[in-house]
């Protein structure tokens, strides 16, 4: 049974620390990436579609990304797309390619994204945190009805304070490395 607990704490704390980084992928550093176009979604014959099925989207150079769509009729309602997702991208077609610029950030644009980084960091931690505290009532609990002894349980609570302590400094290393991406010029 603490199995159980600890192994359901640990998935959902590797979640919330999945969901951290999903989150920092999808914040412009000045650098072109695919990933900044994740999550934009074209409206294609009245269906709401993933941009990259829509067509081959790459970043030829460090500050350029390019879709080649594979219908031509998309391109416009991809540029829009792009347009309307507020990134401060401005695409720009030639009715085959689009080629979106990516501008240099500067500094205080680069301080606001950081800020931007450390609240989404912080959101983590406190669902990390909110995990600990709910596994620890569930030990307690589990306590209560006596399935497990007291010594088990602190046992139990000390292990589910190391995944929590791994999981935040996961968090962490992630900042570092973002925020270090940022500040490069």
């Amino acid at each position: 049974m603490i199995k159980d607990i600890l192994k359901g704490s640990s998935e959902k704390m590797d979640k919330a620390v999945e969901h951290v980084r999903n989150e920092l992928v999808k914040i412009r550093t000045g650098k072109a990436t695919t990933n900044l176009l994740d999550g934009i979604k074209v409206d294609y014959y009245g269906t709401p579609t993933p941009l990259n099925q829509l067509g081959n989207v790459s970043t030829p150079d460090y500050h350029t990304i390019t879709i080649q769509a594979w219908d031509k009729s998309a391109v416009p309602l991809i540029e829009k797309a792009v347009q309307a997702a507020n990134l401060g991208l401005n695409p720009s077609n030639d009715g085959t390619l689009i080629r979106i610029p990516i501008p240099a950030l500067n500094e205080e644009r680069r301080k606001e994204i950081v800020k931007l980084v450390k609240k989404f960091a912080e959101d983590g931690k406190i669902a990390v945190r909110n995990i600990r505290r709910d596994s620890i009532e569930h030990l307690k609990k589990t306590e209560k009805d006596e399935h497990i002894s007291e010594d088990e349980r602190k046992t139990a609570e000390a292990d589910v304070q190391k995944l929590t302590d791994k999981h935040i400094k996961d968090i962490d290393d992630l900042i570092v490395i973002k925020e270090k991406e940022i500040m490069e010029v």
